[in-house]
């Protein structure tokens, strides 16, 4: 059902591949009685299953099931089978907002515009009892007319999902757009984190770059914890202003999203009818919940006899701020005693849930002919079963929890030969890992380059 030309369940023509991750791929595709194109999102039910995701999957049809707005990726519908979860959505050509801040900074115009349709969504959501906690220029898409649209629900939250202290207490996000209080684990307000995201967006349109960044985790907590930002010279004076009031570390100074849109600079050329007079009329078909996590379809089956997953549980080794510290780049003394180009050890920071990178980590190993040992505390230890020049090589992985949503996974060799090591790294390992790495410790990993800031 994933090849292109193939009909999907009778009702969607599908088209070239657009995208794909661990666990999806998303196909354009052609609705057969209307010819509208869609974009469809194919799920891999055995593998959610697996790595325990299909929560996350059913708050994200519930989530997209209750916002309907102009600047928000629409969800036509859901279906499943009995290997398969399928995502109709709206189909938007114009790609991320990400790509065009990559080739360089917005006019203030553009900036605010895309800023406005953002805001406009979010506070939506809001109205709505839904926080996305994901906002980032990846998950902004533009349609055909330059207008923005949120999209990617997988980690909102819904109000209902609050503690007795109404607070929300999952951390979650990309850490260089994360408010300081959801870092911090002690329970936070999803409006006034969501907030926090929209003043770091604002930031890298108008800049090209991001306001919080240091190769170092801990040095980059402590500039988000302080809010420690430096606006460029070329930032007008009324958006440093509204900056310094959405980029307040303390949430209760924080402005609020009613005050952002009532602000002078915000207001200019925004007009709130026409979202309104959209708002609401977008209707969807309606979705079984519980069909998507069992075997039963709710529609036709595609005749794929798979097994029910099994949700696997790992220990794995939690990290505090000196665990951290001790193994970030500023504090790694390692360069005093041996040389940069022999090291035996490496370390990454990933935002999958720490079954998926063991996941990933197991289908390389197969994909290399290397045998796979589970140890005690999230390590594996992986082995090859040739013999070389100083007999097996065996590489340790060692999964970190730094928060329940981000990992830092240390791989290091522990037998064998070093130069047949780096050679297996450098070429098969660490190219496979691409699509579970948010960072490589040690590494200054500008997503977007402060050249442009110059």
């Amino acid at each position: 059902m994933d090849d292109k030309g193939s009909i999907l369940l009778q009702r969607y023509e599908l088209g070239r591949l657009l995208g794909q991750g661990n666990f999806a791929k998303v196909y354009h595709a052609r609705n057969l009685r209307s010819a509208q194109s869609v974009a469809v999102k194919v799920i891999d039910k055995e593998k959610v299953l697996r790595v325990g995701l299909i929560d996350q999957i059913k708050r994200e049809i519930s989530v997209m099931r209750l916002v309907r707005h102009p600047n928000i990726v629409q969800l036509y519908e859901v279906m499943a089978t009995k290997a398969k979860i399928y995502f109709v959505l709206e189909y938007v050509r114009g790609g991320e907002l990400f790509n065009k801040i990559a080739k360089g900074r917005l006019k203030e115009d553009a900036a605010r515009k895309y800023f406005q349709q953002l805001i406009s969504a979010v506070d939506y959501c809001h109205s709505r009892g839904v926080y996305h906690r994901d906002l980032k220029p990846e998950n902004l898409l533009l349609d055909e007319n330059g207008n923005l649209k949120v999209s990617d629900f997988g980690l909102s939250a819904l109000s209902d999902c609050k503690r007795q202290d109404g607070l929300l207490h999952t951390t979650c996000g990309t850490p260089a757009y994360v408010a300081p209080e959801v870092i911090n684990r002690k329970g936070y307000d999803g409006a006034k984190a969501d907030i926090w995201s929209c003043g770091v967006i604002l930031f890298v349109l108008l800049a090209g770059y991001l306001p919080f960044h240091d190769s170092n985790l801990m040095e980059m907590y402590r500039k988000i914890a302080k809010g420690e930002f430096k606006c460029p010279n070329w930032f007008p004076y009324e958006v440093r202003k509204l900056l310094s009031k959405i980029l307040d570390p303390d949430p209760s100074n924080r402005i609020s999203m009613i005050k952002i849109m009532e602000n002078s600079w915000f207001r200019k050329g925004f007009s709130e009818n026409s979202t309104k007079n959209e708002i609401g009329k977008r209707k969807m078909a309606p979705v079984d919940i519980d069909a998507i996590s069992n075997c039963s379809n709710s529609s036709t089956s595609d005749g794929q006899q798979e097994p029910e997953g099994k949700q696997e549980s790992v220990k794995i080794a939690n990290m505090n701020a000196f665990d951290i510290i001790s193994l970030s780049a500023g504090f790694d003394l390692s360069g005093l005693f041996e040389e940069s180009e022999v090291k035996k050890e490496a370390r990454f920071t990933s935002r999958q849930p720490a079954l998926a990178i063991i996941s990933k980590l197991e289908d390389i190993a197969k994909q290399l002919r290397l045998k796979v040992k589970k140890k005690d505390g999230g390590v594996l230890k992986i082995e090859s079963s040739k013999v070389g020049r100083k007999g097996n090589l065996a590489i340790d992985a060692e999964i970190f929890e730094v928060t329940p949503s981000f990992h830092l996974v240390e791989m290091k060799k522990t037998s064998g030969d070093t130069l047949e090591y780096q050679k297996l790294w450098k070429e098969d390992v660490r190219p496979a890992l691409k699509d579970i790495v948010w960072a490589w410790q040690g590494e200054r990993n500008y997503l977007l380059q402060e050249q442009q800031h110059s």
